[in-house]
């Protein structure tokens, strides 16, 4: 489209650093339109539309880039639906929210959407290299590695972190200054290659197979590694409910609290929560029904026939039986036909819950 001189209304979404500014930009000028920055942040309707008045009898209207616009409330995404109606600007958006979530329904309607995908390492050695060589910048090979890996697909980041080391003036550039700035990982990891998720997964498998010795050990090869602690945590809250359940509800509390703890506190306080949290949920007990239920249960939706629900459970239907009025449970029918997606495991609490539950239903009315 870009080659045919044409372009869409377009919203551009994805991590920070992949270029969607960039891109907006290089459209621009190869369309070679007049180009205006706006920030939805700070935005206002009558600068949008002084800044339109000059192009009102333009032949070529303008581009306007609109960043974050996630942040645009409501009435301020309907001030931009007749002007992408009446075609008087390009619209190019960009956010790092989905904008299926963050748009209206009009705003999509208009526009075509696209994805950012983090950058991969291939691209940021391309840009690494042609920074260093426009600017005379030496770096040793370790701090080559870790700009790379540590910026996890975020260019601006990786960039940023490069001038701060180079306006110390050190040549060649040292790890140890650069990690001075940046301790640990922006985001998803920060160890080489494969490796980081290859001690993430040996991590999670050696808290689900309840070995606490083995898990503290990969939990220490993360934090040596510069790990992201809060990366660590959200895995924690993810195995606290995929393979401990209600076996041990108190688990997802604790990796949750977990979560929430090490965000605020960061490292180097951080392991001592996270070893903490990682030794309860190895010796809890495990159950991965909840995991199991949920993944039949959508298998089910995706490939069965729709079930029609039964009229006395609809809003507004007459028939429905309150269960408190019947002394907590009474029996009626809650789906058009029986199924059965939670597979109990009597361990832990979870064998708790399913005698509770085998008593409510026999004390019913």
């Amino acid at each position: 489209m870009i080659e045919h001189g044409s372009l869409p209304h377009a919203f551009f979404y994805g991590p920070p650093g992949t270029g969607k500014t960039s891109a907006a930009k290089i459209i621009a000028k190869r369309l070679d339109r007049p180009f205006a920055l706006f920030n939805a942040t700070t935005f206002k309707i009558e600068e949008l539309r002084s800044y339109l008045k000059e192009y009102k009898n333009a032949l070529l209207k303008p581009l306007l880039f609109i960043d974050e616009v996630h942040r645009l409330s409501k009435n301020q995404q309907e001030v931009l639906l007749p002007l992408m109606e009446n075609h008087e600007a390009i619209i190019i958006g960009a956010s790092t929210e989905n904008p299926y979530f963050a748009m209206t329904g009009a705003i999509r309607s208009r526009s075509m959407l696209f994805e950012f995908k983090p950058l991969g390492k291939k691209e940021l050695e391309i840009l690494l290299e042609r920074v260093c060589e426009n600017h005379s910048i030496l770096l040793d090979n370790s701090a080559r590695d870790y700009l790379l890996r540590s910026s996890e697909g975020d260019a601006r980041a990786m960039l940023n972190l490069l001038d701060c080391a180079y306006s110390l003036g050190e040549s060649p550039l040292s790890l140890e200054t650069l990690k001075s700035f940046r301790p640990v990982s922006l985001h998803e990891g920060s160890s080489e290659g494969d490796t980081h998720y290859n001690l993430a997964s040996a991590m999670i498998k050696s808290i689900r197979g309840s070995d606490e010795n083995a898990a503290i050990y990969y939990l220490a090869r993360l934090i040596e590694g510069g790990e992201n602690p809060e990366f660590i945590a959200r895995r924690l809250v993810i195995l606290a409910s995929e393979d401990i359940g209600n076996a041990n509800p108190q688990a997802l509390n604790l990796a949750t609290s977990t979560l929430l703890s090490v965000a605020k506190i960061g490292y180097p306080e951080a392991r001592i929560i996270l070893a903490q949290c990682i030794i309860y949920l190895s010796a809890s007990p495990k159950s991965n029904s909840a995991y199991k239920a949920i993944n039949e249960a959508l298998e089910f939706v995706r490939s069965k026939e729709r079930l029609e629900i039964p009229p006395h459970i609809k809003s507004f239907h007459e028939g429905y039986r309150y269960p408190h009025d019947f002394g907590g449970w009474v029996e009626q029918r809650y789906l058009e036909r029986p199924l059965s997606f939670v597979k109990w495991i009597p361990v832990g609490f979870e064998k708790t819950l399913k005698e509770w539950l085998e008593k409510i239903r026999s004390i019913g009315g």
